[in-house]
């Protein structure tokens, strides 16, 4: 009621100015004029207390949300920077481990080709030695065999030059004097 009777003073006042303002055309009824400010006064305050508070409030939340997405763009990707890098690496890694077991299969490889050539050689030069010594064994046997024959062929011979039959003792003695001189050629003349 108090405030009536302070906005009734001036309203007198204004309708007073409006009576004496009515003969002279366009006249401002002051009092109106305040009520009106009074009223968006009002208006303004009910409006920001239940319109524009919890709009400011969503439009804040909404605000942080963007800004908490973008955050998270951001993180996401530095993040997929990152597993690109790592890929990367990991590829990299990966190729040069590759490149190091070839290279070593590789080496494997050539060492038990030169290992098993090496080990073939020497194979072969034990054949060779073996087939060399046998050559020689057969060489040495097949000529006792023909010193045994020319020797038996010789005591014959003697046998029937000198007309009796060769004894061992005597068969033995002639066959070593033969087969002496047979290995010392030249030395029968």
């Amino acid at each position: 009621m108090e405030i009536l009777a302070v906005a009734a003073g001036p309203a007198g006042h204004a309708v007073g100015l409006a009576a004496a303002g009515e003969a002279g055309g366009l006249t401002i009824n002051f009092f109106w004029v305040i009520v009106s400010a009074l009223n968006f006064l009002v208006f303004l305050a009910i409006i920001w207390q239940f319109a524009f508070r919890p709009l400011s409030g969503m439009l804040e939340s909404r605000r942080q949300r963007i800004e908490q997405g973008l955050r998270d763009a951001e993180q996401a990707r530095r993040e997929r920077d990152n597993a690109e890098q790592e890929r990367i690496a990991v590829l990299v890694e990966a190729r040069r481990e590759a490149n190091e077991i070839l290279n070593r299969a590789q080496k494997v490889a050539e060492e038990t080709r030169e290992a098993d050539i090496a080990a073939t050689r020497e194979e072969l030069e034990r054949m060779r030695q073996r087939a060399a010594a046998e050559i020689e064994a057969e060489k040495q046997r097949a000529l006792a065999d023909l010193r045994a024959e020319v020797a038996d062929l010789a005591l014959r011979a003697a046998g029937r030059v000198v007309g009796e039959t060769m004894t061992g003792e005597r068969q033995r003695r002639l066959v070593e004097e033969f087969l002496r001189e047979a290995a010392v050629p030249g030395s029968r003349s």
